[in-house]
Protein backbone atom coordinates (compact mmCIF):
# COMPACT_ATOMS: atom_id res chain seq x y z
CA UNK A 1 0.00 0.00 0.00
CA UNK A 2 0.95 3.95 -1.04
CA UNK A 3 0.20 6.18 1.49
CA UNK A 4 -0.06 9.88 1.29
CA UNK A 5 0.44 12.25 4.87
CA UNK A 6 -0.59 15.80 3.85
CA UNK A 7 1.20 18.84 5.79
CA UNK A 8 4.71 19.27 7.12
CA UNK A 9 4.65 19.26 10.91
CA UNK A 10 5.28 17.03 13.94
CA UNK A 11 1.64 15.87 13.75
CA UNK A 12 2.31 14.73 10.41
CA UNK A 13 5.87 13.74 11.07
CA UNK A 14 4.28 11.54 14.21
CA UNK A 15 1.70 10.40 11.24
CA UNK A 16 4.09 9.21 8.97
CA UNK A 17 6.55 7.67 11.36
CA UNK A 18 3.76 5.21 12.32
CA UNK A 19 2.45 4.90 9.24
CA UNK A 20 5.64 3.46 7.88
CA UNK A 21 5.51 0.56 10.76
CA UNK A 22 2.71 -1.10 9.43
CA UNK A 23 3.46 -4.21 7.73
CA UNK A 24 0.72 -3.43 4.60
CA UNK A 25 2.14 0.17 4.04
CA UNK A 26 4.91 -0.32 1.00
CA UNK A 27 5.60 3.43 1.11
CA UNK A 28 4.85 6.83 2.90
CA UNK A 29 4.88 10.24 1.17
CA UNK A 30 4.51 13.16 2.93
CA UNK A 31 3.62 16.73 1.17
CA UNK A 32 4.80 18.74 1.79
CA UNK A 33 7.22 17.72 4.62
CA UNK A 34 10.41 17.77 5.44
CA UNK A 35 13.69 15.90 4.21
CA UNK A 36 14.65 15.75 7.77
CA UNK A 37 11.52 13.10 8.40
CA UNK A 38 13.73 9.92 8.00
CA UNK A 39 11.99 7.12 5.36
CA UNK A 40 9.91 9.56 5.04
CA UNK A 41 9.27 10.70 0.96
CA UNK A 42 9.05 14.53 0.96
CA UNK A 43 6.80 15.47 -1.86
CA UNK A 44 7.17 19.60 -2.55
CA UNK A 45 3.36 19.78 -3.20
CA UNK A 46 1.33 22.27 -2.39
CA UNK A 47 -1.85 23.06 -4.46
CA UNK A 48 -5.05 20.87 -4.38
CA UNK A 49 -5.15 19.80 -7.85
CA UNK A 50 -1.39 18.47 -7.37
CA UNK A 51 -2.31 16.39 -4.59
CA UNK A 52 -5.06 14.95 -6.56
CA UNK A 53 -2.95 14.50 -9.52
CA UNK A 54 0.19 12.82 -7.67
CA UNK A 55 -2.61 10.66 -6.01
CA UNK A 56 -3.94 9.23 -9.16
CA UNK A 57 -1.01 9.28 -10.72
CA UNK A 58 1.26 7.47 -8.11
CA UNK A 59 -1.91 5.28 -7.33
CA UNK A 60 -2.10 6.20 -3.79
CA UNK A 61 -3.96 3.92 -1.68
CA UNK A 62 -4.64 6.27 1.18
CA UNK A 63 -3.99 9.78 2.01
CA UNK A 64 -4.36 11.61 5.04
CA UNK A 65 -5.44 14.57 5.83
CA UNK A 66 -3.27 16.52 9.10
CA UNK A 67 -3.81 20.26 9.40
CA UNK A 68 -7.38 21.45 10.17
CA UNK A 69 -6.77 24.57 6.64
CA UNK A 70 -7.51 21.89 3.78
CA UNK A 71 -10.17 19.78 5.66
CA UNK A 72 -11.82 23.15 5.94
CA UNK A 73 -11.30 24.04 2.43
CA UNK A 74 -13.03 20.82 1.17
CA UNK A 75 -10.21 18.48 -0.17
CA UNK A 76 -12.11 15.40 1.11
CA UNK A 77 -14.93 16.13 -0.85
CA UNK A 78 -12.68 16.69 -4.28
CA UNK A 79 -10.60 13.40 -3.58
CA UNK A 80 -13.80 11.18 -3.06
CA UNK A 81 -15.38 13.05 -5.97
CA UNK A 82 -12.36 11.38 -7.97
CA UNK A 83 -12.64 8.01 -6.52
CA UNK A 84 -9.68 8.71 -4.69
CA UNK A 85 -10.14 7.19 -0.67
CA UNK A 86 -9.21 10.25 1.84
CA UNK A 87 -9.40 10.00 5.72
CA UNK A 88 -10.96 12.66 7.24
CA UNK A 89 -14.65 14.77 7.57
CA UNK A 90 -16.06 16.65 4.56
CA UNK A 91 -16.19 20.36 4.34
CA UNK A 92 -19.53 20.36 5.89
CA UNK A 93 -18.78 17.86 8.77
CA UNK A 94 -15.28 20.05 9.19
CA UNK A 95 -17.02 23.42 10.42
CA UNK A 96 -17.04 21.45 13.93
CA UNK A 97 -13.85 23.37 14.07
CA UNK A 98 -14.05 25.99 11.22
CA UNK A 99 -16.83 27.48 12.73
CA UNK A 100 -16.94 27.75 16.80
CA UNK A 101 -20.58 29.00 16.32
CA UNK A 102 -21.39 26.09 14.40
CA UNK A 103 -20.11 23.93 16.92
CA UNK A 104 -22.16 25.59 19.85
CA UNK A 105 -24.61 25.14 17.89
CA UNK A 106 -24.22 21.30 17.49
CA UNK A 107 -23.27 20.95 21.29
CA UNK A 108 -26.61 22.10 22.49
CA UNK A 109 -29.04 20.77 19.51
CA UNK A 110 -27.53 17.28 20.73
CA UNK A 111 -27.12 18.01 24.34
CA UNK A 112 -23.40 17.84 24.91
CA UNK A 113 -22.13 20.22 28.00
CA UNK A 114 -20.30 22.77 26.95
CA UNK A 115 -19.80 26.39 28.60
CA UNK A 116 -22.72 28.84 27.58
CA UNK A 117 -22.13 31.60 24.92
CA UNK A 118 -22.92 34.00 22.69
CA UNK A 119 -22.35 34.84 19.20
CA UNK A 120 -21.55 38.65 18.34
CA UNK A 121 -20.90 40.33 14.71
CA UNK A 122 -19.87 43.91 16.08
CA UNK A 123 -17.67 45.20 18.93
CA UNK A 124 -20.25 47.61 20.90
CA UNK A 125 -22.50 44.50 21.41
CA UNK A 126 -19.58 42.00 22.46
CA UNK A 127 -18.32 44.92 24.66
CA UNK A 128 -21.20 45.74 26.51
CA UNK A 129 -22.06 42.22 27.13
CA UNK A 130 -18.43 41.58 28.34
CA UNK A 131 -18.79 44.35 31.05
CA UNK A 132 -22.53 42.83 32.44
CA UNK A 133 -20.88 39.48 32.65
CA UNK A 134 -17.56 40.32 34.28
CA UNK A 135 -14.43 38.55 34.29
CA UNK A 136 -13.05 35.88 34.13
CA UNK A 137 -14.46 35.14 30.20
CA UNK A 138 -13.55 33.18 27.58
CA UNK A 139 -13.17 35.13 23.84
CA UNK A 140 -12.66 33.39 20.91
CA UNK A 141 -12.58 33.82 17.30
CA UNK A 142 -15.14 32.03 15.49
CA UNK A 143 -12.96 30.60 12.37
CA UNK A 144 -9.57 29.20 12.17
CA UNK A 145 -6.58 30.97 14.02
CA UNK A 146 -3.77 28.65 14.08
CA UNK A 147 -4.85 27.93 17.38
CA UNK A 148 -4.27 31.34 18.65
CA UNK A 149 -8.01 32.71 18.26
CA UNK A 150 -8.77 31.91 22.27
CA UNK A 151 -8.19 34.40 25.14
CA UNK A 152 -9.05 33.24 28.39
CA UNK A 153 -9.51 36.50 29.94
CA UNK A 154 -8.75 37.21 33.76
CA UNK A 155 -8.92 41.13 33.67
CA UNK A 156 -11.87 43.25 31.77
CA UNK A 157 -8.82 45.33 29.94
CA UNK A 158 -7.99 41.69 28.33
CA UNK A 159 -11.31 40.65 27.16
CA UNK A 160 -11.67 44.42 25.82
CA UNK A 161 -8.68 44.67 24.11
CA UNK A 162 -9.19 40.54 22.46
CA UNK A 163 -12.32 41.32 21.21
CA UNK A 164 -11.32 44.21 19.61
CA UNK A 165 -8.24 43.03 18.15
CA UNK A 166 -10.94 40.36 16.68
CA UNK A 167 -13.09 42.83 15.20
CA UNK A 168 -9.89 45.17 13.93
CA UNK A 169 -9.28 42.25 12.07
CA UNK A 170 -6.60 40.59 13.95
CA UNK A 171 -7.50 37.23 12.93
CA UNK A 172 -8.78 38.15 9.55
CA UNK A 173 -11.91 36.28 8.05
CA UNK A 174 -11.41 34.36 11.31
CA UNK A 175 -12.62 37.34 13.41
CA UNK A 176 -15.51 38.88 11.72
CA UNK A 177 -18.10 36.80 14.21
CA UNK A 178 -16.61 36.76 17.73
CA UNK A 179 -17.91 34.11 20.35
CA UNK A 180 -17.81 35.15 23.84
CA UNK A 181 -18.18 32.04 26.22
CA UNK A 182 -17.94 31.80 30.12
CA UNK A 183 -15.09 30.92 32.12
CA UNK A 184 -14.71 27.13 33.00
CA UNK A 185 -12.76 26.11 35.94
CA UNK A 186 -11.36 22.57 36.34
CA UNK A 187 -8.45 20.68 34.36
CA UNK A 188 -8.28 19.91 30.79
CA UNK A 189 -8.16 17.03 28.57
CA UNK A 190 -7.44 16.10 25.35
CA UNK A 191 -9.64 12.68 23.92
CA UNK A 192 -9.33 11.59 20.44
CA UNK A 193 -11.63 9.24 18.78
CA UNK A 194 -11.65 7.75 15.41
CA UNK A 195 -15.14 7.48 13.73
CA UNK A 196 -16.45 6.04 10.51
CA UNK A 197 -20.20 7.48 10.99
CA UNK A 198 -21.40 4.49 12.34
CA UNK A 199 -18.76 3.61 15.08
CA UNK A 200 -16.80 5.55 17.10
CA UNK A 201 -13.82 4.50 18.78
CA UNK A 202 -11.80 6.79 21.15
CA UNK A 203 -7.80 6.33 21.44
CA UNK A 204 -5.63 6.66 25.05
CA UNK A 205 -6.32 10.09 26.45
CA UNK A 206 -4.07 13.20 26.91
CA UNK A 207 -3.30 16.28 28.49
CA UNK A 208 -1.74 19.46 26.20
CA UNK A 209 -0.36 22.64 27.90
CA UNK A 210 -1.01 25.56 25.77
CA UNK A 211 0.23 28.47 27.36
CA UNK A 212 3.83 29.39 26.89
CA UNK A 213 5.58 29.84 30.28
CA UNK A 214 6.07 27.35 33.61
CA UNK A 215 3.06 27.05 35.56
CA UNK A 216 0.74 27.58 33.12
CA UNK A 217 1.09 31.26 32.45
CA UNK A 218 1.98 33.55 29.37
CA UNK A 219 0.40 33.19 26.05
CA UNK A 220 -1.64 30.66 24.38
CA UNK A 221 0.24 29.10 21.45
CA UNK A 222 -0.26 25.96 19.10
CA UNK A 223 1.10 23.48 22.63
CA UNK A 224 4.01 23.16 23.93
CA UNK A 225 3.96 19.76 25.35
CA UNK A 226 1.73 16.85 26.16
CA UNK A 227 1.41 13.59 27.93
CA UNK A 228 -0.69 10.57 27.57
CA UNK A 229 -2.58 9.03 29.77
CA UNK A 230 -4.12 11.99 31.52
CA UNK A 231 -4.91 10.46 35.15
CA UNK A 232 -7.81 12.94 35.53
CA UNK A 233 -9.28 10.87 32.75
CA UNK A 234 -10.47 8.27 35.30
CA UNK A 235 -13.08 4.84 34.52
CA UNK A 236 -15.60 7.38 35.87
CA UNK A 237 -15.19 10.14 33.39
CA UNK A 238 -14.60 8.02 30.64
CA UNK A 239 -17.79 6.51 31.55
CA UNK A 240 -19.13 10.13 31.25
CA UNK A 241 -17.04 10.88 28.12
CA UNK A 242 -18.41 8.41 26.00
CA UNK A 243 -22.22 8.48 27.30
CA UNK A 244 -22.31 12.66 27.35
CA UNK A 245 -19.94 13.44 24.80
CA UNK A 246 -19.08 10.50 21.74
CA UNK A 247 -22.03 8.90 21.13
CA UNK A 248 -24.39 11.81 20.98
CA UNK A 249 -21.09 13.34 18.73
CA UNK A 250 -22.11 10.21 16.58
CA UNK A 251 -25.75 10.63 16.69
CA UNK A 252 -25.77 14.53 15.81
CA UNK A 253 -23.03 13.41 12.84
CA UNK A 254 -25.99 10.46 11.87
CA UNK A 255 -29.06 12.75 12.18
CA UNK A 256 -27.31 15.85 10.01
CA UNK A 257 -26.06 13.38 7.86
CA UNK A 258 -22.43 14.62 8.03
CA UNK A 259 -19.75 12.69 6.09
CA UNK A 260 -17.49 12.12 8.95
CA UNK A 261 -14.85 9.56 8.42
CA UNK A 262 -11.33 10.84 10.26
CA UNK A 263 -10.61 11.16 13.78
CA UNK A 264 -12.75 13.75 16.39
CA UNK A 265 -10.19 15.88 18.95
CA UNK A 266 -12.69 17.18 21.82
CA UNK A 267 -10.97 19.09 24.07
CA UNK A 268 -12.72 18.59 27.73
CA UNK A 269 -13.23 20.33 31.26
CA UNK A 270 -12.78 18.11 34.71
CA UNK A 271 -13.77 19.86 37.57
CA UNK A 272 -14.61 16.71 40.00
CA UNK A 273 -17.14 14.40 38.45
CA UNK A 274 -18.72 16.87 35.70
CA UNK A 275 -17.59 17.56 32.17
CA UNK A 276 -17.53 20.12 29.42
CA UNK A 277 -16.37 20.41 26.41
CA UNK A 278 -14.28 23.60 25.22
CA UNK A 279 -14.27 22.74 21.69
CA UNK A 280 -14.40 20.26 18.92
CA UNK A 281 -11.58 19.65 16.52
CA UNK A 282 -11.34 17.94 13.09
CA UNK A 283 -7.80 16.33 13.05
CA UNK A 284 -5.10 15.29 15.38
CA UNK A 285 -4.09 17.05 17.91
CA UNK A 286 -0.39 18.81 18.03
CA UNK A 287 1.64 18.02 20.12
CA UNK A 288 -1.27 15.37 21.38
CA UNK A 289 -0.12 13.19 18.47
CA UNK A 290 3.24 12.47 19.17
CA UNK A 291 2.13 11.37 22.75
CA UNK A 292 -0.55 9.10 22.14
CA UNK A 293 1.07 7.37 18.99
CA UNK A 294 4.18 6.76 20.40
CA UNK A 295 2.16 4.33 22.90
CA UNK A 296 -0.06 3.09 19.93
CA UNK A 297 0.53 -0.75 19.66
CA UNK A 298 -1.56 -1.79 16.88
CA UNK A 299 -1.72 -0.95 12.95
CA UNK A 300 -2.04 2.85 12.63
CA UNK A 301 -3.02 2.00 8.84
CA UNK A 302 -5.37 -0.76 9.60
CA UNK A 303 -7.48 1.46 11.77
CA UNK A 304 -7.20 4.65 9.47
CA UNK A 305 -8.21 2.25 6.39
CA UNK A 306 -11.45 0.75 8.42
CA UNK A 307 -12.86 4.43 9.52
CA UNK A 308 -12.35 5.02 5.68
CA UNK A 309 -13.96 1.67 4.98
CA UNK A 310 -16.34 1.95 7.57
CA UNK A 311 -15.37 -0.99 9.48
CA UNK A 312 -14.46 0.51 12.91
CA UNK A 313 -16.48 -2.14 14.84
CA UNK A 314 -14.02 -4.65 13.69
CA UNK A 315 -11.25 -3.15 15.52
CA UNK A 316 -10.27 -2.96 18.86
CA UNK A 317 -7.21 -0.59 19.81
CA UNK A 318 -4.27 -1.86 21.75
CA UNK A 319 -1.85 0.40 23.45
CA UNK A 320 2.11 0.02 25.43
CA UNK A 321 1.42 -0.32 28.83
CA UNK A 322 3.77 2.83 29.22
CA UNK A 323 3.14 6.19 29.82
CA UNK A 324 4.76 9.28 27.32
CA UNK A 325 5.60 12.77 27.37
CA UNK A 326 6.28 15.14 24.78
CA UNK A 327 8.29 18.09 25.07
CA UNK A 328 8.20 21.12 22.68
CA UNK A 329 11.26 23.10 21.86
CA UNK A 330 10.44 26.41 20.58
CA UNK A 331 11.96 29.71 18.94
CA UNK A 332 12.69 32.59 21.03
CA UNK A 333 9.40 35.01 20.40
CA UNK A 334 7.15 32.25 19.79
CA UNK A 335 3.93 32.83 19.58
CA UNK A 336 4.98 36.38 18.58
CA UNK A 337 7.89 37.38 16.60
CA UNK A 338 10.91 34.94 15.89
CA UNK A 339 13.71 34.39 13.74
CA UNK A 340 14.74 31.36 12.04
CA UNK A 341 17.92 30.02 10.45
CA UNK A 342 19.93 29.01 13.84
CA UNK A 343 21.83 26.07 13.97
CA UNK A 344 20.49 22.89 16.04
CA UNK A 345 22.89 20.61 17.16
CA UNK A 346 22.16 17.34 19.30
CA UNK A 347 19.36 15.81 18.14
CA UNK A 348 21.17 12.43 17.08
CA UNK A 349 22.76 12.49 21.19
CA UNK A 350 18.69 12.91 21.99
CA UNK A 351 17.43 9.77 19.90
CA UNK A 352 20.31 7.75 21.63
CA UNK A 353 18.50 8.20 24.86
CA UNK A 354 15.72 6.14 23.45
CA UNK A 355 13.66 9.09 22.65
CA UNK A 356 11.67 10.18 19.97
CA UNK A 357 12.41 13.27 17.93
CA UNK A 358 9.79 14.77 15.67
CA UNK A 359 10.36 17.53 13.43
CA UNK A 360 7.99 20.73 13.08
CA UNK A 361 9.89 23.81 12.15
CA UNK A 362 13.09 22.50 10.78
CA UNK A 363 14.62 22.51 7.92
CA UNK A 364 18.04 20.80 6.05
CA UNK A 365 20.80 23.43 5.03
CA UNK A 366 24.20 21.75 3.59
CA UNK A 367 23.91 19.05 6.59
CA UNK A 368 23.42 21.65 9.03
CA UNK A 369 19.25 21.30 10.96
CA UNK A 370 18.21 24.88 11.13
CA UNK A 371 15.48 26.05 13.00
CA UNK A 372 12.64 27.35 10.54
CA UNK A 373 9.21 27.57 13.28
CA UNK A 374 7.89 28.77 15.91
CA UNK A 375 7.74 25.25 17.21
CA UNK A 376 10.59 23.86 16.04
CA UNK A 377 10.92 19.79 17.80
CA UNK A 378 8.63 17.59 19.57
CA UNK A 379 10.99 15.59 22.24
CA UNK A 380 8.72 12.35 23.06
CA UNK A 381 10.18 9.82 25.18
CA UNK A 382 8.11 6.53 27.01
CA UNK A 383 8.72 5.60 30.58
CA UNK A 384 6.77 2.84 32.81
CA UNK A 385 5.24 5.43 34.23
CA UNK A 386 5.02 9.45 33.54
CA UNK A 387 7.17 10.40 36.09
CA UNK A 388 9.95 8.38 34.49
CA UNK A 389 8.98 8.91 30.98
CA UNK A 390 8.94 12.81 32.04
CA UNK A 391 12.68 12.35 33.06
CA UNK A 392 13.41 10.67 30.07
CA UNK A 393 11.93 13.59 27.72
CA UNK A 394 14.19 15.85 29.29
CA UNK A 395 17.17 14.15 29.55
CA UNK A 396 16.69 14.12 25.81
CA UNK A 397 15.78 17.46 25.57
CA UNK A 398 19.04 18.95 27.75
CA UNK A 399 20.88 17.23 24.86
CA UNK A 400 19.49 19.41 21.93
CA UNK A 401 20.49 23.37 21.69
CA UNK A 402 20.79 26.49 19.40
CA UNK A 403 20.61 30.17 20.19
CA UNK A 404 17.39 31.05 22.03
CA UNK A 405 15.59 28.13 22.51
CA UNK A 406 12.71 27.89 24.94
CA UNK A 407 10.44 24.73 26.20
CA UNK A 408 8.77 24.77 29.18
CA UNK A 409 10.11 22.78 32.17
CA UNK A 410 7.21 21.33 33.65
CA UNK A 411 4.90 19.25 31.43
CA UNK A 412 3.51 16.46 32.96
CA UNK A 413 3.82 18.22 36.29
CA UNK A 414 -0.28 18.36 36.96
CA UNK A 415 0.11 14.73 36.81
CA UNK A 416 2.42 13.97 39.40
Amino acid sequence: MKVLVIGSGGREHTLSWKLAQSPQVEKVYCAPGNSLMKGIEQISLLTEDELIDFAEREKIDLTIVGPEVPLCDGIVDVFRKRGLKIFGPDKEASQLEGSKKYAKSFMDKYEIPTADAKVFLDLESAEKYIVEQGVPIVVKADGLAAGKGVTVALTLDDALNAVQYCFEGGFGEAGTEVVVEEFLSGEEASILAFTDGKTILPLASSQDHKRLLYGDKGPNTGGMGAYSPAPIVTDEIWEKVDKQVLQPFLRGCQQENLNYRGIIYAGIMIEGNSIKVLEFNVRFGDPETQAVLTRMESDLFEAMNATVEQRLDELNILWKDKASVCVVMASGGYPNTYEKGKTISGIEAAEETGAYVFHSGTKDKDGSVLTAGGRVLGVTALGHDIATAQINAYKAVEKISWEDVVYRKDIASKAL
